[in-house]
């Protein structure tokens, strides 16, 4: 994990360049007649924002008054309130999303597709959720029905994202993937959820072969042993599924305000990329002799 100085300061550099672009095109949009600066500079709320990420605290609130406060008032002396705080989240949404990208890797000729439900609220209080009326919908997943959003990831080998969407939680897998793999080349694994004769054929114009495990009542399909091998890596994906939500936090149902859930999945997002260790697929020859023994 980064120190606290490496992280703000690339930051921080990010946002001195990204500051003037952004805030002219608010001014010539007319989303703001004129611009404030806040008590706690913006480079400051995101750093805290991807801190939080970083941290092993489950709940913001307790990492903001509890540590934050306590212990980084020499790091930050503007600090503001909570609710302030919370108030000023919202200005750093977009900036974080651009932050984002610069964080991302690139493809390596070889990707994993998946999607992960983000739900925003127990199914029980469906009936009464209003913060994401409108936005988040029902889904169903093989865990069974949930209410919010899905997020679609493409990983590389080196498990680096390489490409994201934001649905509603009632989007079909398959339909975002031709937007993902706008910038992809070589090939791109994924499970059955993706079987489709027409996505293949629009992905190999695209300049994408895409691979993936078939049903049981489906012939086999002639693959090269090394692409058996990666089909059956693609579990890397559905590991980083599993470390976005239980180490960095993008998923919990106490959100109050939709620009906060994107700044809070935004965030955690950031948090995974600058990971120094990621799960990765490294077919050394030991582990090819272990998967060939399999197949």
């Amino acid at each position: 994990m980064d120190s606290l100085l490496e992280l703000f300061v690339h930051v921080d550099d990010f946002w001195q360049e990204f500051r003037p672009i952004w805030h002219e095109h608010v001014l010539a949009s007319g989303e703001r007649q004129r611009i404030r600066d806040s008590q706690l500079s913006e480079s400051e709320i995101m750093t805290i924002m991807i801190l939080f990420h970083q941290a092993q605290y489950r709940n913001f609130k307790a990492f903001y008054l509890g540590y934050v406060c306590r212990h980084l008032k020499r790091e930050f002396p503007d600090l503001v309130s909570y609710k302030r705080f919370v108030a000023l989240m919202k200005r750093v949404g977009v900036p974080l999303f651009n932050y984002l990208h610069l964080c991302m890797g690139c493809c390596t000729g070889i990707s994993f597709v998946d999607s992960t439900p983000l739900r925003v609220c127990h199914n029980r209080r469906i009936p009464r959720h209003r913060v994401f009326d409108g936005w988040a919908a029902r889904g169903k997943t093989t865990m069974g029905w949930f209410y919010g959003f899905k997020l679609h990831l493409v990983v590389n080998d080196q498990g680096e994202l390489i490409a994201i969407r934001l649905t509603p939680g009632n989007v079909d897998d398959r339909k975002p993937v031709p937007s993902l793999a706008e910038a992809l080349f070589g090939k791109l694994f994924g499970d059955k959820g993706y079987l489709s004769a027409p996505l293949r054929d629009a992905l190999r114009e695209q300049g994408v072969e895409l691979i993936t495990s078939i049903r049981r009542n489906m012939k086999p399909q002639l693959l090269t042993l090394q692409d058996k091998l990666l089909l059956r890596c693609r579990s890397i994906i559905e590991t980083i599924n599993d470390q976005l939500k239980n180490i960095s936090q993008i998923e919990h149902s106490r959100h109050r305000s939709v620009d906060n859930f994107f700044v809070n999945l935004m965030a955690g997002l950031i948090a995974y990329c600058r990971r120094e260790k990621k799960p990765s697929v490294q077919l050394d020859p030991k582990s090819y002799r272990a998967l060939t023994a399999l197949h």
